[in-house]
């Protein structure tokens, strides 16, 4: 993929529109999580040895085109000034005050960051005049929200789109993700093993296919573990089943006899009587569920036997929980597959929010070789898609 970089472009005296992703957890103007915040330092600093004229621009929640102030970027601007160490300017409403004017006014350790670009209406539905707003006056534009690439908004795609190609480019973290994704996708050494949880096979088909034209195992956990186990005839209790989906699993075992890959199910479980938190575990040492007990984890039979399969693997590529991971008596699997990823030898990459979050939760995540930030994007990408986001960044 021939990608347009940082090293691509002069950036002295510019004006730069800088799209991050500072999609965080904020609750009461608290900022609880400032890792997409940290990891988009580099970008920043390196554009800042060049210039100061940088305008930071972000999405936060779905505020669905209103102005929501549950879900304003001011605490980010807070944190960043933090960081940066660096006063943060907050446009607050640059639909009225053209904030390219402020970019030419401000002083050597001031920065633009603009309002929730998801107030406007014109961000999602990338609208001509929206994107000439935001392009109004900008000598470059650098992308490094990869976890938007999948998304042709304003910010990601229009914007670009109304400057020449060769004043584009893809920042630090951006292109770190399309290097990691992409060395899944072209040079996975074997065995390659991919571990797939969550709750649904239909979400999940795509990158599944994809990936069984590389992989030579694929572990099946989290919910849709009971959709396959169904399908194979084995007893589920009252397990979630997507019954209306068996031709999608039928596809699965089809396409993985024909390429000579493994499928790895769950061979004993971590069980309750019903869906809550509070609920007593019941461990059921074999595969088949007993009438009125769903699986809401695998069990350590389960996870021995994936992790020799992990351990013995040169790349593992992991999506999704193995189980109800957020209530503690149900989080013990994903943690132990976790913990095993993180000490597989091999290339170990990380994608998807809820396996992130299982990732940092295990203390393990710095024990990957990549760990994604792009949940939708990164499985969009892993299907083998161009996605639009990176596609107006290519040379």
């Amino acid at each position: 993929m021939n990608l347009r970089t940082l090293q691509d472009l002069d950036f002295v005296g510019k004006k730069v529109f800088l799209r991050l992703d500072l999609n965080v957890p904020i609750k009461n103007g608290v900022i609880k999580d400032d890792t997409r915040i940290l990891e988009a330092i580099p970008t920043i600093k390196h554009i800042l040895e060049h210039t100061n004229k940088v305008a930071i621009a972000s999405h936060l929640g779905r505020p669905d085109g209103e102005v929501d102030l549950n879900y304003s970027l001011e605490p980010v601007g807070v944190r960043l000034a933090e960081l940066l160490q660096r006063d943060v300017v907050f446009v607050n409403d640059y639909m009225t005050e053209p904030y390219d004017q402020v970019l030419g006014q401000l002083d050597p350790q001031q920065i633009v960051l603009l309002e929730n670009l998801r107030f406007n209406p014109g961000e999602t539905k990338n609208d001509l005049d929206f994107c000439r707003q935001l392009a109004r006056g900008i000598d470059l534009y650098v992308n490094d929200a990869f976890g938007t690439a999948h998304r042709a908004h304003a910010s990601t795609v229009g914007v670009a789109d109304l400057l020449d190609p060769n004043r584009r480019a893809a920042g630090l973290l951006m292109e770190k993700e399309i290097q990691a994704l992409g060395s899944i996708l072209n040079q996975p050494e074997a065995p390659f093993t991919v571990i797939m949880g969550g709750a649904k096979v239909s979400d999940k088909i795509a990158v599944i296919l994809s990936l069984l034209n590389r992989c030579n195992h694929l572990i099946i956990g989290g919910a849709m573990a009971y959709t396959f186990l169904k399908y194979k005839g084995h007893a589920v209790g009252s397990s979630k089943v997507e019954a209306d989906r068996m031709d999608l699993v039928e596809t699965i075992f089809r396409n993985a006899e024909a390429r000579r890959v493994q499928i790895h199910l769950p061979i004993d479980h971590g069980c309750a009587a019903a869906f809550k938190e509070d609920a007593v575990r019941v461990d059921i040492a074999e595969r088949a569920i007993p009438a009125g007990l769903m699986g809401l984890d695998i069990g350590p039979k389960t996870v021995e036997a994936y992790g020799r399969v992990i351990r013995n693997s040169r790349t593992v590529f992991w999506n999704g929980p193995m189980g109800v991971f957020e209530w503690k008596a149900f989080a013990q699997g994903t943690m132990d597959i976790a913990r095993a990823v993180a000490a597989c030898e091999g290339r170990t990459v990380v994608g998807g929010g809820d396996s992130v979050s299982a990732a940092n939760q295990a203390g393990v995540a710095d024990k990957m070789s990549h760990v994604s930030t792009g949940g939708g994007a990164a499985l969009e990408f892993l299907e083998g898609r161009v996605l639009p986001g990176i596609k107006v960044l290519l040379k």
